[in-house]
């Protein structure tokens, strides 16, 4: 596997995003309406991504976006959000995800942030897991995502994240 950092105009990384819709669309669209997400999953400024290739195929990607974040203290913490992370069904259980979400977290602890932001659902069991096993805990819905109940966000410090 190679996994190649690139940005939101990557056209691997765009057809990615589809599959992921369309994925999404099949497995929890009957339960969820979806299309109120589509506001939030916008590629324009995403300016880091990684794109999942084997044997020139793209097989998965995933990125990050910059996320300002305030604790209640009024201090900033430098915070980024994970967008967009999907690997191929025929590629799905081989740690290809676990593997492009450390590199992601990498990237962005290379960048300078100090927290990883993500929101997801509690019915995509398989990336909830991989997102604990990576060490992000369960917080209150943040930002766009605070009235739907169907998201599940969660949160991990860069710094504190397992090897």
């Amino acid at each position: 596997m190679e996994y190649v950092r690139t940005d939101g105009k990557n056209r691997d990384f765009i057809e990615n995003c589809a599959m992921l819709d369309a994925y999404l669309d099949r497995r929890v669209g009957k339960k969820i309406q979806r299309d109120k997400y589509s506001k939030f999953n916008k590629l324009d400024d995403i300016k880091e991504a990684i794109v999942v290739y084997e044997e020139e195929m793209p097989v998965g990607g995933g990125a990050i976006r910059k996320y300002f974040s305030v604790e209640k203290d009024g201090s900033e913490v430098k915070t980024v959000e994970l967008k967009r992370v999907f690997i191929r069904p025929d590629f799905q259980g081989r740690g290809i995800g676990t593997r492009l979400v450390s590199l992601l977290m990498e990237w962005a602890e290379e960048l300078g942030y100090e927290r990883m932001l993500l929101e997801t659902g509690e019915l995509l069991t398989e990336s909830c897991a991989v997102y604990r096993k990576l060490g992000f805990e369960v917080i209150p819905n943040y930002g766009p995502y605070v009235d739907m109940a169907e998201s599940l966000c969660m949160a991990g410090n860069l710094a504190k994240k397992p090897s």
